[in-house]
């Protein structure tokens, strides 16, 4: 099944508020990403009944094996790539905001290719 932009940045939401706090909730996705709750919710109800979310009768979010495997695919992305632009040069915002839109495009074969060469000049 095909994951398109939106879900995986919610996904990548979910697991970077649940670093910070032990429980996610639909409000903390729209404070975080700037959405509305109406919007947030109906994204939340699509991710669920995908399989990527469950939500308990609290309201509280958590991610889903399929959807945690997105989630962190599309973490580690934005982090190496915010942390190679930085290192070419580029202000740390814009870099965090093209690696954004670059984490969604980014082949497999590039992704790995630009991993392995990092990890090659961290030694």
């Amino acid at each position: 099944m095909e994951i398109h932009e939106s879900a995986e940045n919610y996904l990548e939401t979910i697991l970077v508020i649940g670093k910070r706090k032990p429980q996610v909730r639909s409000i903390d996705i729209a404070n975080e990403l700037s959405f509305s709750k109406p919007s947030v919710s109906v994204a939340m109800k699509n991710l669920r009944v995908n399989g990527y979310i469950n939500v308990d009768r609290e309201g509280f979010i958590t991610l889903t094996e399929s959807g945690r495997t997105i989630a962190e695919k599309i973490y580690e992305r934005h982090e190496l790539l915010s942390a190679w632009l930085i290192h070419l040069g580029v202000n740390p915002q814009t870099a965090a905001e093209d690696a954004c839109r670059m984490e969604h495009v980014i082949s497999t074969e590039s992704f790995q290719a630009i991993k392995r060469h990092t990890e090659m000049h961290k030694k």
